[in-house]
Formats: C-alpha cells, sequence, structure tokens
C-alpha cells in the first residue's frame, strides 16, 4: 500500500447576518417665484437642467408663476441638494434688466415619507 497524506474535512460556519439597505427617503427640490425671471427663462432652465420636455416644462412655469412655488423633481437628498444649487447657479435672465441673479429654490421632505 502506498502512503496517501491525511485528508481532513473542515467545516466552516458563514455568519448568515445579511446587510439589507433601508431605502433614500424621497425629498422634493421646489422652484420658488419672484418677478425678475420669464416664462422664456423657466422653461430653459427646468429642460437644460432636469430635460423636462417643453410641455412639462411650461406647466411648471405656470404653477411656479400661479401658485408661488413647483416641485420639479423628487429624488434622495443628496442629489436634491445638488439640484437646488444647480438652479441657483442658473445665472440672470437676460430679458430682464433688473435680474441680478439666479432663481431660488429649496428641498424639502416628499409628502408621505
Amino acid at each position: 500500500m502506498t502512503d496517501l497524506p491525511e485528508c481532513t474535512t473542515t467545516t466552516v460556519e458563514q455568519d448568515q447576518t445579511k446587510l439589507t439597505r433601508k431605502p433614500l427617503q424621497p425629498w422634493n427640490v421646489v422652484l420658488l417665484d419672484d418677478n425678475d425671471h420669464t416664462y422664456d427663462y423657466v422653461v430653459r432652465m427646468l429642460r437644460t437642467l432636469f430635460g423636462h420636455p417643453p410641455g412639462d416644462a411650461y406647466r411648471m412655469a405656470q404653477e411656479v408663476d400661479r401658485t408661488g412655488r413647483v416641485i420639479v423633481l423628487t429624488t434622495h437628498r443628496e442629489r436634491a441638494e445638488l439640484e437646488k444649487h444647480r438652479i441657483q447657479s442658473f445665472g440672470a435672465d437676460p430679458l430682464i434688466s433688473r435680474c441680478k441673479g439666479s432663481m431660488s429654490s429649496v428641498i424639502e421632505p416628499a409628502q408621505g415619507s
């Protein structure tokens, strides 16, 4: 008989802990109305920054004009912060001479979250 190395079997217990991720809470990016920006500006900004189709962007411009605010995006908090800053950095409306800068925006938790 030949000498074979001895083989052993070892059972390694695995940690059965599963990592679960909680879904990110939704936040709204809200555009605020003012009298220093035209509908053209609002539509162009919403199309440029968020890719909204022209009709949707125009309806949002009407809503912000009528109600003083409009939700332009619902997303997770970090992206909402980024998009708020992008709105606030879009620049002045060249069609209104008294316009000194971008529109204002805020973020807020989405309802029901």
